[in-house]
């Protein structure tokens, strides 16, 4: 049971936080990007700055086999399964489903630990249906297939939130800005066009998945437009992050008119992360954030129709600072930019040293934000909005 702080701050906003303790166990093995605290490091920097009650937050279910179904074939959910159960993953199955790999490591609690992510977000989902945010920061595993694990993700989850908030039959827009390419998503929805998949990433030419999400890929044979690539060149930083977006998201979101957004919102794109080529800081995330929420349609009340999944993030003391803030503008809180005393103790106890020696390092300890620099756009971002606006979906 997760312990929450004394007299939390009142939430301005109907938000749900969905969690789970176990989270908090080693999953990935021990030399393995995912081998962080991420879920757990959040949640306690978030109670540090007393900015959670436990009215808010629900304690994450497992998936159960028909809504995995939804997605994944029978064969593949079984092979997980079984492979929890032997305590290994079988040769066979590695072969088939890329599963027990380097990139998609056995683990103790191998089928439980990615079905409750994945079954978070469908409670996320319909959180969402009942008139709330919903939150699951353990959520965005956006690369795997119906029959495989690909890029450390075993179920697809943002696949299945997105399946729930379509039996309610309202449009989708999926917006993924996470370094990655959100393949899976979009590969789950090219036939739907009550889905639209909108994915800002590493250019594929030089950051995995290495193939895919050009702007030149538009969705189905037959003319319909159901995804929206915006690869990106190394180095981009704030303000050709922030052209670029509002390039593509107003004109998105106004022409394509959807009933509910799902946020895949991985701090890869932050500018410390190992596995991410980008120089983008905390507050340009959080700006994004907050422009697709405001953007977001409403249930009557006011509160948006917004479903939150986290996504990569390989940077644990980055991605627990950037996370505390988008759950306190999920739930309408403002937050000190100092982190508490107590946030900077449990930051520091964290096993990290792979940067210790840059100049940023002991600011992640002091503030929540970065101390960004001000940088011309260069021309190639600069052709790209100029492409992105020549963009078949906008002209058809």
């Amino acid at each position: 049971m997760e312990k929450f702080s004394e007299n939390p701050s009142e939430p301005t906003q109907k938000a749900t936080f969905i969690g789970a303790a176990k989270y908090r166990r080693k999953m990935y093995g021990s030399n393995h990007p995912l081998a962080i605290p991420r879920v757990s490091l959040t949640f306690d920097l978030i109670n540090a700055y007393h900015a959670l009650s436990q009215d808010e937050y629900k304690i994450a279910r497992k998936a159960a086999d028909y809504e995995l179904a939804w997605f994944h074939t029978a064969d593949y959910i079984d092979a997980i399964k079984r492979a929890e159960v032997l305590g290994r993953v079988k040769n066979e199955y590695r072969q088939i489903h890329q599963l027990g790999t380097l990139e998609n490591p056995y683990f103790e609690n191998f089928f439980t630990i990615p079905a409750t992510a994945t079954g978070a977000s469908v409670q996320a989902a319909e959180e969402v249906i009942n008139g709330r945010i919903g939150f699951n920061p353990a959520g965005g595993m956006h690369h795997s297939r119906p029959d495989k694990a690909q890029g450390f993700c075993y179920f697809n989850d943002p696949v299945l939130g997105i399946t729930r908030l379509r039996q309610e039959g309202w449009r989708v827009l999926y917006i993924d800005i996470d370094a990655h390419h959100g393949d899976g998503v979009e590969e789950a929805f090219i036939n739907d066009p009550e889905v639209l998949t909108l994915s800002l990433h590493m250019d594929a030419a030089y950051a995995y998945p290495f193939n895919g999400g050009q702007l030149s890929d538009y969705g189905t044979p037959q003319g319909e437009f159901s995804t929206i690539n915006v690869p990106l060149p190394r180095g981009t930083h704030d303000a050709e992050y922030r052209s670029v977006f509002d390039a593509v998201w107003y004109p998105v979101i106004k022409k394509f008119k959807p009933g509910a957004i799902v946020l895949q919102a991985g701090t890869d794109m932050l500018a410390a992360d190992p596995l991410g080529k980008f120089q983008i800081s905390t507050e340009c995330f959080l700006e994004t954030v907050d422009k697709i929420m405001r953007s977001a349609p409403q249930h009557p009340d006011g509160t948006p129709r917004l479903l939150v999944t986290g996504g990569g993030g390989y940077h644990p003391l980055v991605l627990a600072r950037a996370w505390a803030g988008l759950w306190a503008l999920l739930s309408g809180r403002k937050l000190p930019v100092e982190i508490p005393p107590q946030g900077s103790e449990l930051l520091r106890a964290v096993d990290w040293d792979m940067d210790e020696d840059e100049d940023y390092f002991e600011n992640l300890f002091v503030s929540r934000l970065d101390h960004p620099q001000l940088q011309p756009v260069r021309d190639e971002i600069t052709k790209l909005i100029t492409l992105f606006q020549q963009h078949p979906f906008f002209n058809n």
